[in-house]
């Protein structure tokens, strides 16, 4: 296989990589998934990424049918990347996609669960000790890492679950097999490899010091000898006492005859330099030879800790990622269905504020609770800032973790597969190149072969209301008559009747303000129900936010307008909460 043979490895591409690594270490890299040696190599990252998503994921991404989708999927992918233990696994990470068959996903979401249900069984002391032994070792390092990563797990006691395979190690071999990698990936051997080459080599720089002042060590001796017959043996005594060569090597080195001291001095060290490099040289060799030999011997063992390491951070990162957030695995159906109960949107977990669980569904489900079975299409409506939006992007996030084989943000839920995912965001651009790049994102998913689920936001917000009630109701219409799966928000439901059997008005309502003048909603959808907006709440916060004379008697005529007893009412129930807080 060529480079060029990889989606996105294109010709100027493919140059760079041979340039810089050579056709097989490329090939290497992608087919493992090593985005950070194709970065190192020249080739940016975000287009590492996307071949390496190619490679992985195969066509699992053309799952994500619209700009939005794919803005979700990276945004999940980035959330799960922040666990990674490792740099490799978080290039493992980042490379994971929608998968299109169903083995493949049940496999990866069957391995992450029993990763999770390992990683909840240890106390938080372990857990700590893990990742402080994948952070111990870093991967980038090379081979003797990944071994004294995987001797360091050992030492945590994790050996059951995911962690199983690090038993089956043989710990013995792996601890030799380290030293001699450790020792190989330096140039030439590194330090404490063998104590005679580290001897020979320290006794070779300090040679080389005194060579370099070769007339003040000539001055030191000549001081120190008694005559000039003693010359001799006090060089001696001066050159051993300041480095660890043997005295019959410096006694070797020593020239039978020179014009005066510092002409002995000199050619002394010279001689000794030159013997002490060619001998670090050759117990260099000798050494070297002797750790590849201890490498090989070793080679199996240290392919199976490589694999194995690689293998647990990988389902050690994804473990953390689920626990963090408590993601559930979610059931596979057969039929069409995107099902949730106590779903949370992912991104406001991460926030760190408090979030209200949902219940939701469209199509055919068995999950109980209150969401209806059987609609398949929800017309989703109610408050301004009522969290329509969230939800939507909430059954987005479920659908998509699920397709990838990963555990997703509700207690219980079940997915029907889908060919296409589109989601739509409600983009505040009202001209006709917006409404006709849009038609075109979202139109032709459900006109082609395979299953659909369609999640658009405030189609209106593209187009005049009459238009958009008109627009949106044909694609209602469209995504029944397709047997696709959708949720749209929209301000429109009044103006959609009527609508197909299979399709429901669902919506969230605010409740009041809260005693600091902020919207209550109670995001739980009521299903069969018009949403209400909520001009009075929010013109009664405008009112008692207000403190310019004329500026609030300008609201309190809007006040007027929208019903100055709903405001006045609603005005009296947030003083009366102030005060019971009080």
């Amino acid at each position: 296989m060529r480079l060029e043979d990889y989606w996105g490895v294109g010709p100027k591409t493919a140059a760079l990589l041979r340039e810089e690594l050579g056709e097989e270490a490329a090939i290497e890299a992608i087919e493992a998934a090593d985005g950070r040696t194709l970065v190192a190599a020249g080739l940016p990252s975000g287009r590492a990424t996307r071949i390496l998503r190619r490679v992985q994921g195969g066509d699992g991404m053309d799952l994500l049918a619209t700009r939005d989708a794919r803005s979700v999927y990276r945004n999940l992918v980035s959330q799960a990347e922040s666990f990674a233990v490792t740099g490799y696994a978080a290039d493992r990470v980042r490379v994971l996609t929608p998968l299109r068959d169903r083995e493949a996903i049940e496999e990866r979401l069957a391995d992450v669960t029993a990763a999770v249900d390992s990683w909840r069984a240890l106390d938080d002391d372990t857990r700590e000790a893990v990742v402080a032994a994948f952070e111990a070792h870093d991967d980038r390092a090379g081979t003797a890492a990944a071994v004294e990563t995987a001797l360091a797990l050992r030492d945590t006691g994790v050996s059951e679950g995911v962690f199983a395979p690090l038993a089956d190690l043989d710990a013995e071999t792996l601890r030799e097999s380290a030293v001699a990698l450790r020792a190989l990936e330096a140039e030439g051997v590194g330090e404490g490899a063998d104590e005679e080459l580290d001897r020979l080599r320290a006794a070779l720089g300090e040679v080389e010091d005194m060579t370099a002042d070769a007339g003040s060590v000539a001055e030191s001796v000549q001081s120190a000898a008694r005559d000039a017959s003693d010359f001799r043996d006090a060089m001696l005594r001066e050159i051993t006492s300041e480095s660890r060569v043997e005295r019959e090597t410096v006694r070797d080195a020593m020239p039978d005859d020179a014009i005066d001291t510092t002409a002995f001095a000199t050619e002394t060290l010279r001689t000794l330099s030159t013997d002490l490099r060619e001998r670090v040289h050759d117990r260099e060799q000798a050494v070297r030879e002797s750790l590849e030999g201890d490498v090989e011997a070793g080679r199996d063992a240290v392919d199976a800790a490589v694999e194995t390491v690689d293998d647990v951070a990988l389902q050690v990162s994804l473990a953390r990622f689920a626990v963090a957030f408590d993601l559930r695995a979610p059931t596979l159906v057969e039929g069409d269905a995107l099902a949730m109960r106590g779903a949370r949107n992912l991104d406001l977990l991460a926030a760190d504020v408090s979030v209200q669980s949902v219940d939701y569904a469209v199509g055919d489900h068995s999950l109980g609770g209150e969401a209806p079975s059987g609609d398949r299409v929800a017309v989703l409506t109610g408050a301004n800032s009522g969290g329509k939006t969230t939800l939507l992007e909430t059954l987005c996030q479920v659908a998509l973790l699920a397709h990838m084989g990963l555990p997703v943000p509700a207690e219980e839920c079940e997915v029907g597969l889908v060919d296409s995912l589109v989601f739509h965001r409600r983009h505040a651009s009202f001209n006709a190149g917006v409404l006709e790049s849009t038609l075109r994102s979202v139109v032709p998913p459900l006109t082609t072969e395979g299953r659909t689920l369609m999640l658009v936001d405030e189609f209106e917000a593209i187009t005049e209301p009459g238009s958009a009630a008109d627009l949106l109701h044909g694609l209602v219409t469209l995504t029944v008559e397709r047997d696709a799966l959708g949720a749209y928000v929209t301000h429109l439901a009044e103006d959609l009747e009527p609508l197909p059997e299979v399709a429901r008005v669902d919506g969230i309502f605010a409740e009041g303000l809260t005693p600091d003048l902020e919207l209550e909603v109670d995001y739980q959808p009521r299903f069969g129900t018009v949403g209400r907006s909520t001009p009075e709440f929010i013109v009664s916060r405008l009112v008692a936010e207000a403190s310019d004379t004329n500026e609030r008697m300008g609201f309190e005529t809007l006040a007027a307008s929208v019903g100055q007893e709903v405001v006045q009412r609603t005005l009296a129930d947030v003083r009366w909460s102030a005060e019971e807080g009080d």
